[in-house]
C-alpha cells in the first residue's frame, strides 16, 4: 500500500505505542511461526540469509533469549521504536524488528529502497501471519515501510518515537540525527565498523582435509555470504605463527569452494581490479598481492604501523598480515574495530589479550564461522536493557 510516496510493506500509518512485557507469549508464538514459514520455503535455499534468520527466530533459540533475559527487576519496553535500517544487508531490518518486539516494544520499521527480494519475501511471510485472528494485537505493533527522502515522515516519527535504532553508516546517522526527538527518548547507532580474523597458520595447515574445508565454509559464510559488507564481517586476515614461504592451502581451499558456491556479481571483477590499482598507486604499505582467478584478492601488508581499521574490502577482497604475537595489533585497535574472529587460538589466550591491553575497541570475539551471528549483545550494547525499563517497586 502507497501513502504520499511511503510504501507499507506492513501494517499501516496508527501503532499501539504502549510498552508491553518482554518476551510475551504472543510475540514467541508469531516468530516460532515465522521461522517455520522461512525454512520451509522454497526460496530458502537460494537465499541462505533467509534460511539464517528462520533458524536464529526457531523456537529454541527464542527460549534460549528469554532465559538470558531474566531480571529481578520488573522491566517493560520503552514504548515505540523506530528503526533505520541499513541498505547493504538485506535480512537486518527483520533482526532489528525482532529485537524491538521481544523487549515488549511497538516498531516502525524503515528498510532499503534498494528491491531486495529477501524484504519481499519475509514482509510477505509477515503479513500471512498477521491475518491469523490470535495475531490481532500485534498487528497495530509492526509497521514496516519504504520511502526515500522523505524528511517528514522522519521527522513526524522521530518526534512520536520513544527510542531510535539506526544502522549504517557515519553519514547516515548524522543525518537522522538532525531529527529531534522527545525530551527522554534517545538513539542506539550502530554505526559502520571494521572486523578482522585471527588464525593460527601452523593449525590450519596441519588440519585433515575434511576438517580444512569445513573451516573454510565457516570462513565463506562470515565474508562471501554478504560480499562482505556486514560491520562483523573480516576485512584483515592476521596469521599467528606462520612459516616463511610456507603454503598456506587455507585459500586454495577456498577457491575450490568459491568456484562451486560463489556466484560473483560481473561488477565485482572491475571493482576489485580498480579496488587493487587505487591500493598500488595510493597505499603504500604494500608487501605484494596475489589474485586468485578474480576469485580471492590478497594484498600483503609490510606492516601494521598504521591505523588498519580504515582498511575496507568487498566481494573477497582481503588483506593479511602476519605476526609471532597476538599482543602486536592492539596498539593500532580502536572504538571503529567490532569484532574478532579466530581459530586455533586458546580462549584463555584471547581473554588475556583483551583484559591485559586496555583496547578501545573490539566489542564481540567469536570463533570463525560465526561473525554474522545476531545477539543481544551487539555492538558492546545489551539491546535487552537499553530498549527496556526498569520500573522499581519497592
Amino acid at each position: 500500500m502507497r501513502n504520499n510516496n511511503i510504501e507499507y510493506l506492513v501494517g499501516k500509518n496508527l501503532l499501539d505505542p504502549f510498552p508491553d512485557k518482554p518476551y510475551n507469549n504472543l510475540v514467541c508464538k508469531f516468530l516460532e511461526d515465522l521461522s517455520n514459514l522461512l525454512l520451509n520455503h522454497r526460496d530458502s535455499v537460494k537465499y541462505p540469509d533467509i534460511k539464517t534468520l528462520g533458524f536464529w527466530c526457531r523456537k529454541k533459540n527464542i527460549l534460549r533469549l528469554k532465559d538470558n533475559f531474566k531480571s529481578e527487576k520488573l522491566r517493560v519496553g520503552v514504548g515505540l521504536v523506530f528503526h533505520i535500517t541499513p541498505s547493504n544487508v538485506p535480512t537486518n531490518f527483520a533482526y532489528s524488528l525482532i529485537f524491538g518486539l521481544l523487549t515488549g516494544n511497538s516498531n516502525i520499521v524503515k528498510v532499503p529502497s534498494k528491491n531486495f527480494y529477501q524484504i519481499k519475501l519475509i514482509c510477505g511471510e509477515i503479513n500471512k501471519i498477521l491475518k491469523k485472528k490470535k495475531f490481532t494485537n500485534l498487528r497495530n505493533r509492526i509497521v514496516i515501510v519504504k520511502y526515500i527522502n522523505n524528511d517528514e515522515y522522519t521527522k513526524q516519527i522521530s518526534l512520536k518515537c520513544d527510542s531510535r535504532l539506526i544502522w549504517g553508516g557515519n553519514k547516515t546517522i548524522n543525518s537522522i540525527r538532525e531529527f529531534k526527538i522527545k525530551e527522554r527518548a534517545f538513539d542506539l547507532s550502530f554505526a559502520d565498523r571494521f572486523s578482522l580474523s585471527i588464525m593460527d597458520y601452523k593449525k590450519v595447515n596441519n588440519l585433515s582435509e575434511y576438517d580444512l574445508n569445513n573451516l573454510v565454509l565457516k570462513f565463506y559464510n562470515d565474508t562471501y555470504l554478504v560480499d562482505q559488507n556486514a560491520c562483523s564481517s573480516p576485512h584483515l586476515i592476521i596469521w599467528l605463527n606462520k612459516v616463511k614461504g610456507g603454503k598456506n592451502r587455507f585459500w586454495e581451499n577456498l577457491l575450490i569452494l568459491l568456484k562451486k558456491k560463489y556466484n560473483m556479481p560481473q561488477i565485482a571483477y572491475l571493482e576489485k581490479y580498480s579496488k587493487l590499482c587505487e591500493d598500488l598507486l595510493v597505499f603504500k604499505n604494500i608487501k605484494n598481492y596475489k589474485n586468485f582467478e578474480n576469485y580471492i584478492y590478497l594484498i600483503k601488508l609490510k606492516n601494521l604501523n598504521f591505523h588498519f581499521c580504515n582498511l575496507r574490502g568487498k566481494w573477497g577482497y582481503f588483506y593479511e598480515y602476519d605476526i609471532k604475537d597476538i599482543n602486536i595489533i592492539s596498539k593500532f585497535i580502536d572504538k571503529s574495530c567490532q569484532t574478532i574472529t579466530y581459530f586455533g587460538i586458546n580462549k584463555k589466550k584471547i581473554n588475556q589479550f583483551l583484559e591485559n591491553n586496555k583496547l578501545k575497541g573490539i566489542d564481540r570475539v567469536v570463533p570463525v564461522g560465526q561473525a554474522l551471528e545476531m545477539d543481544f549483545n551487539w555492538d558492546g550494547y545489551d539491546i535487552n536493557k537499553v530498549l527496556t525499563r526498569v520500573v522499581d517497586v519497592k
